[in-house]
């Protein structure tokens, strides 16, 4: 396996009397999308500031790209863009200048400057509101804005905090398909939601919080068993089920069959990925015949509630 983009290590902060992080590990790959939960107060932000070099662990270390946040944080900051919980952008600018005045405090120049700003505007669609001023924005066009200035120097991981707070369903849509896009081009993204539904539908895997302490760390999959759910394989076939349920019934790793409406089956599978598609051949190879075989997304949450108390500092 490849280095991880993330890692942190038994990091630790204290406001007094209150441990807002309590040596905290984990870590997260490139190219996905990773998603950061926990109750009010668990110590996601203070976390997040952190890894964003905004503030400095009492103890620990935590490194992106192999790059210290306390030995280089300089280094740091350019392999990161950080979206914090909160945008008020200037009042005196339009989105271009905003955007301009932003790519030139990154240390864009000349003509790369000016392509960098239209093609980022252009991702986050902020083209046709370039001489809008910065502050007459909808909710959700200022978050792209917002996103846009994150995105300037290039970064290899967003660290984004609450970015869909507020934003209507179309709006919170067309920002996942935007973070979904980011993290097939490569980047590692770390994100932190209370609209767990949308992480659900976003996410490649997921960090649990609660105290500032870690509860559980890794794939939707391993947290989902983690959490007791188990993974169900939903299939849908051509006419009757009933030769499906007797082939699925004497499957090693298939259980609590179960039989649905418009001939569709269900059962609790205990097998990886490539177990899965093994049990697919088979059941083709038998003569299934097989219009639909999906794993049913794993409900984050129940896996919130189940794995944590919602105990407060």
């Amino acid at each position: 396996m490849s280095d991880p983009l993330l890692k942190a290590r038994r990091l630790s902060r204290a406001f007094g009397d209150l441990q807002a992080v309590d040596k905290l590990s984990f870590e997260i790959p490139g190219g996905q999308v990773w998603g950061f939960i926990g109750p009010n107060g668990a110590g996601k932000t203070t976390t997040m500031r952190i890894l964003a070099t905004l503030d400095l662990p009492d103890r620990g270390n935590a490194w992106i790209d192999g790059v210290s946040v306390l030995e280089d944080p300089a280094s740091v900051r350019k392999r990161i863009g950080f979206m914090s919980d909160q945008f008020a952008p200037y009042g005196n600018l339009t989105v271009h200048e905003y955007l301009d005045f932003f790519a030139r405090a990154c240390g864009l120049v000349g003509r790369d400057r000016l392509q960098t700003v239209r093609d980022v505007a252009g991702f986050c669609q902020l083209t046709e509101f370039r001489q809008r001023p910065a502050n007459r924005l909808s909710k959700g066009m200022g978050q792209r804005l917002h996103l846009a200035k994150t995105l300037l120097h290039d970064p290899r991981l967003l660290i984004l905090d609450e970015p869909a707070s507020g934003l209507d369903p179309r709006a919170r849509i067309e920002f996942r398909e935007l973070i979904r896009t980011l993290a097939d081009d490569g980047k590692g993204v770390f994100i932190s939601s209370h609209i767990l539904a949308e992480l659900s539908e976003t996410c490649d895997g997921v960090v649990v919080i609660e105290r500032g302490k870690l509860v559980v760390a890794g794939t939707i999959a391993e947290v989902a068993r983690f959490a007791g759910d188990q993974q169900r394989v939903r299939v849908e076939t051509v006419g009757t089920t009933e030769a499906a349920l007797r082939f699925f019934a004497v499957q090693p790793q298939c259980r609590e069959l179960r039989e649905h409406e418009d001939s569709e089956l269900s059962f609790a599978f205990d097998g990886d990925r490539s177990a899965m598609a093994e049990l697919l051949a088979r059941a083709t190879a038998a003569g299934i015949r097989i219009t639909s075989f999906r794993s049913e997304v794993a409900d984050l949450e129940s896996i919130f509630m189940r794995t944590t108390s919602g105990r407060l500092h």
